[in-house]
This record gives C-alpha cells, structure tokens and sequence, in this order.
C-alpha cells in the first residue's frame, strides 16, 4: 500500500469512492442549473441610470455644509516644508 499523509489517511479504494460521489453531485448540481436555465427568459427590470452630478454640482451643494473644507481641491503650497527645512540647517 502507498503511504498516504495524515489529512488523506483513507485507502485507495475509499478515496474513489469520495471523488466519484463527488463528481455525481457536480453532476446532479449542473443538470439542475441547465434544466433552471431552460424554464424560459426571465423578466428583469433594467435598472433606472441615475443623474449624472457634476465634480462642480456636487462641490456647490457640499462648500456651504462644510465651510471648513472650502478650497480643499486646491493644491497647497510647499512654502512652509521649504521653511522648516532651511530652519534645520
């Protein structure tokens, strides 16, 4: 007999067994998915696109909720990392 390692410990013979039961389920589980597949067309509604906002439609909405934020699309100046590093030479 083959020497088999631990999580396989069942002989040749019950090892088929398993791969055949198991190929019978693929089996039985794909003829039912064909037959499900037959029954006709199904009626799916297409979904409703929703309106398109803007990057700027949505910034004029969001800038007065959150005034704190106003001018964050700005990109910020490198002046004060320019600063820090003459300070430390």
């Amino acid at each position: 007999m083959i020497h088999i390692p631990y999580p396989f410990n069942q002989s040749i013979e019950q090892m088929r067994r398993i791969g055949a039961r198991g190929g019978r389920t693929h089996a039985r589980n794909w003829r039912a998915r064909q037959v499900a597949a037959m029954t006709g067309p199904r009626e799916t509604p297409t979904p409703d696109t929703p309106p398109q906002e803007t990057t700027i439609q949505a910034m004029t909405v969001l800038d007065p909720q959150s005034a704190w934020l106003q001018g964050a699309e700005n990109p910020v100046s490198h002046r004060r990392t320019t600063r820090l590093k003459s300070a430390h030479r």
